[in-house]
């Protein structure tokens, strides 16, 4: 008897743990036109996930880039956003409070946002903010806000609600 309640306790926790992950995309577009992008993305904790954006660029050509999204909250830390900070060089500048490294000013700026620092072919990169439309529900609340390529060229994002 003890066994059976064992592995339908473990049997429920495995159903939670796999009901929490949840998924989407959205679409983006650059100023120009020129190049567009189709995003997905899967929150598999319960402030972080993958996102992974195509980039159609200008001839047909295309782009994959991948990694980390991190929700900001009030309870986030310094230390677990280090890794926004890699492939990109200290202090990324444009963004606001976008230094050398993370620190609590830059906590509280974005509060409410997702950020993310995405690799691509040949070690380009990208990096992108979504202010969060209901930030108690992460990216699954929708979002809008911006890509940069390491180019410099800006991609507006927007992602419904799932």
């Amino acid at each position: 008897m003890r066994r059976v309640q064992i592995w339908s306790a473990f049997a429920f926790s495995l159903l939670i743990m796999v009901g929490c992950k949840s998924t989407g995309s959205g679409t983006g577009v650059s100023k120009t036109g020129d190049m567009q992008a189709h995003f997905t993305w899967q929150q598999s904790g319960a402030t972080s996930g993958t996102l992974t954006a195509v980039v159609s660029g200008p001839g047909g050509s295309q782009e994959t880039y991948s990694g980390k999204f991190y929700q900001i909250t009030r309870s986030s830390t310094v230390e677990s956003l280090g890794p926004l900070w890699y492939p990109w060089h200290p202090g990324w500048g444009g963004w606001a409070y976008w230094g050398a490294e993370p620190d609590e000013e830059f906590v509280t700026h974005y509060t409410g946002h997702v950020l993310a620092n995405l690799t691509g072919p040949d070690g380009k990169g990208m990096r992108c903010q979504f202010q969060l439309l209901r930030a108690d529900e992460g990216m699954k609340g929708g979002g809008e806000g911006q890509c940069q390529l390491f180019s410099g060229q800006n991609i507006r994002a927007d992602f419904p609600p799932s």
